[in-house]
């Protein structure tokens, strides 16, 4: 052992020595592509930035999202880290984890991405987040199996229950989908709710400002219940992840999965052609279509040792460049608003968020993380149990009145 640190020490002095800069980031970017096509661009900023040697540390998605707090308070953190915009990003900044990097935009923050996305990479005016790839939800379906079912994509809630009877009546579960780690419930909830009750009243949600046991919550879950005791969802969704659930559809034996664009970064390549998606379908005309969009990007905790090399590398990740790769490679949106959709799929997904009424970016982004926790286990407790409601409510209730008090 004593050899391996002096080994180890050794070579970080002569680094340093040759004028080397050591560069950590930690990742979440554990699926096969999005991983490869980090390390590529890695791989590139190293090309251009020979001075420089980049630690890339990739971690299990939902094993990232428990260590993130360990590293942030951590006083020996990486230099930069993955992770999410919005609540999520504000949480950390409000209890002074993250570093500010409005320096690292040299024209400001809007000469290269959306002024949609000032509010939910800032915290007090500052920007701590660098947005990197934006993506859509959809209701994700096989063309070939639609096509030899004769089946009509839906537009309504009416016309989406009958998708489902039909998927049912050919021996095939109508929807799957994965709860092993929570957050895949929350899209249903999100969904649901902004058909029921609007952007408005789910913002206030997750804002704390409406109570679980309102009425309008209540209407939510009636909804979720036609799906649940009807039989339409997969059985035994918790003992799945997103990727095992999804592989229901990729054989053919599930209809239909409400999931993000990145679905098909695990699809494989002779079923990514045949998936395409249709937007969640209408349940109150008189409501406007809203979606969820979430932000990916990165941040620099506030204790990183090695801050300048950490903000040059951001540089080099907000670039058209680095952007468009990333983008292209995996059929991304790319945050920089001056790189096209990169192909037809990923023109679809913008066509339909541009003609979108407003955008959020998910339940658990978009809410206390204690309070998205909660919520979370109350949304898969109900979906295994739905005679439960009642209680579920009546305990997210008094999480929230505890948490925002």
């Amino acid at each position: 052992m004593k050899r391996v640190l002096l080994v180890i020490l050794f070579v970080s002095v002569a680094l340093v020595g040759l004028g080397i800069q050591q560069l950590v980031v930690n990742s979440y970017m554990s699926d096969p592509e999005p991983k490869r096509v980090f390390e590529e661009l890695v791989q590139q900023f190293e090309s251009m930035y020979p001075d420089f040697e980049v630690t890339v540390n990739t971690f299990a998605h939902e094993d990232f999202k428990v260590l993130l707090r360990t590293w942030l308070t951590s006083s020996n953190p990486p230099d930069v880290v993955t992770w999410f915009a919005g609540e999520r990003m504000r949480y950390f900044a409000s209890k002074d984890l993250l570093e500010p990097i409005d320096d690292i935009f040299e024209n400001g923050f809007e000469a290269d991405f959306p002024k949609a996305f000032v509010s939910a990479s800032s915290y007090e005016d500052r920007i701590y987040f660098l947005p990197q790839s934006w993506y859509w939800w959809g209701v994700y379906y096989r063309k070939s199996v639609f096509e030899e079912l004769g089946i009509t994509v839906p537009l309504t809630w009416k016309q989406f229950l009958d998708v489902c009877e039909t998927l049912k009546a050919n021996d095939m579960i109508p929807i799957t989908i994965g709860t092993k780690y929570l957050w895949t419930a929350a899209g249903v909830f999100d969904y649901l709710n902004m058909r029921v009750n609007g952007m408005d009243y789910a913002l206030k949600l997750t804002n704390g400002e409406i109570p679980y046991t309102d009425d309008g919550m209540k209407a939510v879950f009636e909804y979720w219940k036609q799906l649940v005791e009807n039989g339409y969802f997969i059985e035994d969704a918790t003992s799945y992840t997103w990727q095992e659930a999804a592989t229901y559809l990729f054989t053919g034996e599930a209809g239909m999965y409400l999931m993000g664009q990145f679905i098909k970064d695990v699809a494989p390549p002779d079923v990514k052609d045949d998936l395409d998606f249709f937007r969640f379908p209408i349940i109150d005309g008189n409501l406007g279509l809203y979606e969820d969009t979430p932000i990916d990007g990165f941040m620099m905790p506030a204790n990183a040792k090695n801050k300048e090399a950490g903000k040059t590398f951001l540089k080099f990740i907000a670039s058209k460049e680095a952007q468009e790769y990333f983008a292209t490679e995996l059929g991304r949106l790319a945050a920089n608003k001056h790189v096209p959709a990169p192909d037809d799929h990923a023109k679809k997904g913008l066509e339909m968020i541009l003609s979108s009424d407003g955008v959020m970016q998910f339940y658990d982004r978009d809410t206390d993380p204690e309070m998205a926790n909660a919520g979370m286990n109350g949304f898969v407790e109900f979906m295994t149990f739905p005679s439960r409601l009642d209680t579920i409510l009546k305990n997210l209730e008094a999480e929230r009145n505890r948490i925002y008090k």
